[in-house]
């Protein structure tokens, strides 16, 4: 925790951009029945009934101080996927970065082996020389300020009947685009202070346990 926070304090530098990463999913649902357009004094109807359509997961990387994030949809959720949307952070998004300092959960997908699972060593490794990897901790993925953007996509874009993934895949870019041409950053405010005092029961005691002496009184350590 008191790693990923540390990186939170660090002032803005295009050659070590801080990069958020999570995912997310999204469940398909197709209308049964077309929906009726709208006319003059009459709004769009649409019936209740849906039918399943498959789920589609959103890839997306968020860079909170420069109001960037990256969103990829893709039919499924392996290591394979993550890799190839690191290696496009890496060579699309961030191609003159020096070092990306990246903030992500914990996932066994997360991992510098899924690059070489995906990708020859050599190009594995030339991708992973750019990361600087901070892991969140378990039952810590509040720590990953991507969640944020998540939120925000969810109830801006994802809160609505999308049927196909062309159809998700256009309504998540625009909604990226306006976004990031609005530059929204997010201005973190819990620091390492504040955990040790907030989140203290966390923290292992240091305090030396008193044992009772054999009269009963309370022994006295020098």
């Amino acid at each position: 925790m008191e790693d990923v926070l540390e990186v939170y304090t660090r002032l803005y530098d295009p050659r070590f951009p801080q990069v958020c990463m999570d995912e997310s999913a999204k469940q398909l649902l197709q209308d049964k029945r077309e929906p009726l357009p709208m006319q003059p004094g009459q709004p769009e109807r649409v019936d209740y009934t849906f039918e399943a359509a498959g789920m589609r997961k959103i890839f997306l990387a968020c860079e909170p101080l420069a109001g960037k994030r990256f969103v990829n949809v893709t039919e499924r959720r392996t290591s394979e996927d993550w890799a190839h949307f690191i290696r496009e952070l890496v060579d699309v998004e961030y191609p003159d970065a020096e070092k990306i300092v990246l903030v992500m959960d914990n996932l066994s997908t997360h991992t510098p082996s899924a690059l070489y699972q995906t990708f020859p060593p050599t190009e594995a490794r030339r991708i992973l020389r750019t990361l600087e990897i901070h892991d969140t901790p378990v039952h810590g993925s509040w720590l990953n300020m991507a969640e944020i953007e998540l939120s925000a996509l969810a109830r801006q874009c994802l809160s609505r009947r999308i049927g196909t993934q062309e159809e998700l895949e256009r309504e998540v870019h625009a909604w990226q685009q306006k976004r990031n041409e609005e530059a929204i950053t997010v201005n973190w405010r819990f620091t390492t202070a504040d955990a040790r005092i907030k989140l203290k029961r966390l923290y292992p005691s240091l305090e030396k346990k008193k044992s009772p002496s054999p009269t009963g009184n309370v022994a006295k350590h020098d």
